[in-house]
């Protein structure tokens, strides 16, 4: 249409929103649908948050509240940081945003120009290199491979690297992979970053809490603290604590920084939901016994899903390290056809096809940057993922 804008023009609606949305259309129409495609979890948000949520309603704590967040809640956030992280930030260091998403594009929005570059690892979430176009910017993206656990090499970092990057957008553990740093890779990473002083760091931290096996999560400005001046520290309460609802995302940096998101939300959304901010309060101060009693069901469900994938010849299923995805390669299925006579030419067509012909919704690889791939969240419950992994692997041995 041409009075859209042709900002517009660059970006595509999130593949992983589209996936869930059809499969919440087709369980409306009667269809027996098991959806895969949601990266949330299935737990309910602990009873203290909702309580706290409660007592704020009742306090009349449902006005404006100051743009980028309460005070109780930036203190809530700058030790949190000190606690798990080791950083230290003021709350004037901190910004409080409807969500982890708006916090990314409040800082992409307020940093980029034409003609600069922002280096994505990929596979990467499929709304970061949409947000860099829509703020004006370049994503750069760079594949990390299955052989290398989906994971980024210092070597890679610095060939991606140009006199026009702004920014490396970093994630882990990952979405769609569950891939985790561990403090040697990522100080590998950082190595490089010290070599390239004009370029910026922001950290999806959304799954730091959602780490298995012993892995330890790390944050670049606490493995490398000679970045914290040029890094920003992002992350949410979504994922951990069960409100993805709640929408309460927050990020912590340089002070001009910060004073430049704020401009941005000042005139987009203004302030995120006063209750939820209070909610969130509670989740970040109050017990935190629960997460790790939430990552066991996470552990079981993933090695039921790992197991199961790997058993379908022509899938490779690595194990990941956290969040609640898996990645599956399946190279060993592309040019085959399914019983209904559709030709797998690529991983779009295999989700397509899985869809319609199983009922199993997932997100095809290609959304996130690298192919042939597909992400199952494994965030429902085991019930579930026993039936849809039984229907991929039928569907699979269907091919010809």
């Amino acid at each position: 249409m041409p009075f859209l804008s042709d900002t517009l023009a660059r970006v595509k609606p999130s593949p992983t929103i589209a996936v869930s949305t059809k499969a919440q259309e087709l369980k409306a129409a009667g269809k027996d649908v098991i959806g895969l495609g949601a990266g949330e979890p299935d737990f309910d948000t602990p009873e203290n948050i909702k309580d706290a949520a409660k007592r704020a309603i009742d306090a009349g704590k449902t006005k404006y509240t100051a743009v980028d967040g309460i005070i109780e809640l930036k203190q809530a956030i700058c030790a949190k940081l000190k606690r798990d992280n080791g950083l230290d930030y003021e709350p004037k260091q901190v910004s409080v945003s409807s969500g982890g998403k708006q916090v990314l594009y409040n800082a992409l929005m307020a940093t980029c120009n034409e003609g600069d570059e922002v280096i994505i690892p990929a596979p990467y979430w499929v709304s970061y290199p949409d947000m860099v176009l829509l703020a004006g910017g370049t994503p750069v993206a760079v594949e990390a491979t299955l052989a290398n656990n989906f994971k980024m090499t210092a070597e890679q970092l610095e060939a991606a690297i140009t006199p026009k990057t702004k920014w490396l957008i970093f994630n882990s553990p990952s979405n769609p992979t569950g891939a985790g740093y561990t403090h040697d890779e990522l100080k590998a990473l950082t190595d490089v970053l010290l070599r390239h002083p004009h370029v910026w760091v922001m950290t999806d931290d959304m799954y730091e809490h959602l780490a298995f096996d012993g892995f330890k999560f790390c944050t670049p400005a606490q493995v490398e603290p000679k970045l914290y001046d040029r890094t920003l520290t992002i992350n949410g309460v979504s994922k951990a604590y069960a409100m993805t609802g709640w929408r309460i995302g927050y990020a912590a940096g340089p002070l001009e920084l910060i004073g430049a998101m704020r401009k941005v939300q000042s005139q987009s959304t203004s302030n995120p939901c006063s209750v939820s901010q209070y909610a969130a309060v509670e989740a970040l101060n109050g017990p935190q016994d629960y997460l790790s009693a939430n990552n066991e069901v996470f552990v079981r469900r993933r090695n039921l899903v790992v197991g199961m994938l790997n058993d379908i010849e022509g899938v490779t299923c690595p194990t990941p390290e956290g969040a609640f995805y898996v990645y599956p390669d399946i190279s060993g299925c592309i040019g085959k056809t399914s019983k209904a006579g559709t030709l797998i030419e690529n991983d779009e067509i295999f989700a397509t096809a899985l869809l319609e012909e199983t009922g199993v919704a997932v997100v095809f690889g290609a959304a996130f940057g690298l192919s042939p791939n597909f992400r199952v969240s494994y965030a429902t419950s085991d019930d579930a993922l026993l039936d849809a992994c039984t229907r991929i692997q039928t569907f699979c041995a269907g091919l010809s």
